[in-house]
Formats: C-alpha cells, sequence, structure tokens
C-alpha cells in the first residue's frame, strides 16, 4: 500500500474515548467509530486486533488491572487499536495499558506483548487483524459472556446498549477464536510484527 499521509498520529485523548473495564472489545469499536467521525481518510490505515489463543490464556504486560508490579495481566483475549502510517510506523491505542496513549508498536512489543520465547507454548498469542471499518459493520455482542450462571455481573457493563448489527446480536466468540473465519486475518506473533513493525 502506497501511503500519502495527511496527520502522523490520530489525535484523540485517552480520556475522550468510551470505556468500560473489561470490555476492551466495546472500546475499540468505539474508538474505530470515533475516527471514522473524525479522521474519516484515516480509518483504511486502521486495524482492530484480537489476541489470544486456543487455551484463552493470554499474557499481556502493563496493564492497569494487574496487581503485578510489571504490570502482567493473563487475560482470555485482549484487544487493541492499530494506526499504520509511514511516517511514524504503527501505533497502538490500548486503552488498558499503563504505557504512553498512543505508543510505538516497537514499545508495545518490548514491553506489553514481549516474545513468545520466554513463554510456555500454550501462552502463545496469535493474533487477529480486521480492518477497522470491517470490525465496525460486523462486531455484535450482547454481553452474556460476562454474566455469571447465577446472572451476576463479573464485570459492571456499560452504560449504553449492547452493539449489534441488523444481522446479528452476538458473535463476539467468532473474534476471539484463532481459527479462520472470515473476519480478517489470523497472524502468529512473527507475521504480526513482519506486517506492522518490519513494513
Amino acid at each position: 500500500m502506497a501511503y500519502k499521509k495527511p496527520i502522523e498520529v490520530i489525535e484523540i485523548q485517552k480520556e475522550d474515548c468510551t470505556y468500560t473495564a473489561s470490555y476492551c472489545n466495546e472500546n475499540v469499536w468505539w474508538l474505530c467509530d470515533s475516527v471514522k467521525k473524525k479522521f474519516p481518510e484515516e480509518i483504511q490505515y486502521c486495524y482492530c486486533v484480537y489476541i489470544s489463543n486456543e487455551q484463552r490464556a493470554t499474557p499481556i504486560w502493563k496493564q492497569k488491572a494487574s496487581h503485578q508490579q510489571d504490570g502482567q495481566v493473563v487475560w482470555d483475549y485482549h484487544v487493541i487499536f492499530l494506526y499504520q502510517t509511514s511516517e511514524s510506523g504503527t501505533l497502538v491505542y490500548d486503552l488498558d495499558t499503563t504505557l504512553t496513549f498512543p505508543s510505538d508498536l516497537k514499545q508495545y512489543y518490548e514491553e506489553a506483548i514481549k516474545d513468545n520465547k520466554s513463554l510456555k507454548p500454550e501462552y502463545h498469542r496469535m493474533f487477529r487483524v480486521i480492518p477497522a471499518a470491517e470490525y465496525l459493520k460486523s462486531f455484535a455482542s450482547d454481553r452474556l459472556h460476562m454474566l455469571t450462571p447465577d446472572g451476576r455481573w463479573k464485570a459492571p457493563p456499560p452504560p449504553y446498549p449492547p452493539i449489534k448489527t441488523e444481522e446479528c446480536s452476538d458473535n463476539l466468540q467468532e473474534f476471539i477464536s484463532m481459527e479462520g473465519n472470515g473476519h480478517g486475518v489470523v497472524l502468529g506473533l512473527s507475521e504480526f510484527l513482519n506486517r506492522f513493525l518490519n513494513s
């Protein structure tokens, strides 16, 4: 892709973003929506990225929710927003990180993702990369995955209605799954870095 970029950073302040703890999938949907409205020409360079694996055990560091010194949390999955430019490389917008917002992907990889070599195979991360515009059109969640068997919320839900499409009220598990199913493309860590860090 040939980049002819009018700006190097999407100027969105973290405190202005729609955010609910433990609902990163919806937080990133709203971030995609905000970029589409405020920077419509940039949406083609933006991606939603689901990070998970077959075990649904996904270590990420530098997370606000962590009680450890290194900021590690083992999520079932995590979702981040990427903005790929030629001038400033690829930027990561993670509303749950203690790193800067946005962060340079190289820094985010080194401090928040880290290499798989230091992890047991069951913790190796995969990355489902979905163009932001596609994510806005296709994502839906009824939030039932956040209810315990006795009907209590695992974390308080957002104040706005659940996100749905005309055809679907819930397809979250299709995005979390790291099997090929038509939502974007699934990449291993090295493939992900080659595409967004070394391009």
